[in-house]
């Protein structure tokens, strides 16, 4: 779908309040209506699969899952695949600060472990849980976990499509993808979805992170390649799929983000028209369980 900025502009401007309210409502009633239906199949499919590429919003589109099934009387864990990533040798760590080691790759999954933990999670029995330590990489084993009867488990991460990857049976789950998929209309330009991603990327790395744009930007191809060889060709297999593109987030980046891009030159240039066009929505204007949250930060959830 495309999207012009002077319409949304226009909306904004009319009404910044409303055309908010409007807009996560919108975003919000895509995730009720999946989660209703997923409450239809919930004693023959417990666990969610929820995938899509950096920077779709698939931790907080997780979490507005859990609550919604934990508020209908159906309790509802989120776990995320990061946390079965097998920690790196001396030798993958050597690579790694050479920048010849992938980090996209499924292969950086602990897949037996996982399926293993994941299986039992089907038959209700006690698993105990791995914590990854991303600063020294490595995993520690955390708290017993016990699904009860009836019990739902989102795991939320970018290969989860991935049959080579998630082995227990399709019918034992419930698989939703999401990503950016409208695109932005500038004058004579067309922005891409995978440039909303790149800006909230951007955003989250330079807040959490202590990456400038210009470094976030470099890594992006590698992440794109990653998303094209190992996510995309398995987003066919979801039961669900969601646009997360929330029309007024360019307004909001564009108060963070803009003196630095415009810094950094003509390869973004596309990036640069677009925000500087865009109508200024105030940080303060956003919902705190607004999915882009999840970038700026200040949001309800914690991850």
């Amino acid at each position: 779908m495309n999207v012009n900025i002077f319409d949304i502009n226009q909306a904004v401007q009319a009404d910044c309040k409303e055309y908010l309210a409007a807009t996560d409502h919108a975003y919000n009633l895509q995730v009720y209506n999946i989660a209703k239906d997923i409450c239809t199949h919930r004693e023959e499919r417990p666990i969610i699969l929820l995938s899509g590429p950096s920077g779709s919003g698939k931790t907080t589109t997780a979490m507005m899952l859990e609550c919604l099934l934990d508020e209908w009387g159906y309790e509802t864990h989120t776990l995320s695949m990061d946390n079965y990533f097998i920690p790196l040798s001396q030798e993958e760590k050597r690579m790694a600060k050479e920048g010849n080691l992938d980090f996209e790759s499924p292969d950086r999954v602990d897949i037996g472990l996982l399926n293993e933990q994941l299986e039992s999670m089907v038959k209700c029995e006690p698993v105990t849980l791995p914590k990854y330590d991303f600063v020294h990489s490595r995993r520690l084993m955390g708290n017993v976990f016990t699904r009860k009867p009836g019990e739902m488990i989102v795991l939320e991460g970018i290969h989860v499509l991935n049959p080579d990857v998630i082995t227990i049976p399709d019918e034992e789950t419930a698989k939703i993808y999401i990503s950016v998929r409208t695109r932005i209309v500038c004058d004579d330009l067309i922005l891409h979805p995978s440039k909303i991603r790149l800006v909230r990327r951007m955003i989250r790395d330079k807040s959490h992170r202590g990456r400038s744009a210009k470094v976030t930007l470099d890594l992006f191809p590698s992440v794109e390649l990653g998303a094209e060889r190992y996510i995309m060709p398995f987003k066919t297999r979801s039961t669900y799929d969601v646009d997360t593109f929330i029309s007024y987030e360019l307004g909001v980046y564009k108060n963070i983000l803009l003196d630095e891009l415009r810094a950094i030159g003509n390869s973004v240039s596309d990036l640069v028209q677009v925000l500087e066009q865009a109508k200024s929505v105030p940080e303060k204007s956003i919902s705190e369980d607004s999915l882009i949250r999840e970038f700026i930060g200040n949001g309800k959830f914690e991850y």
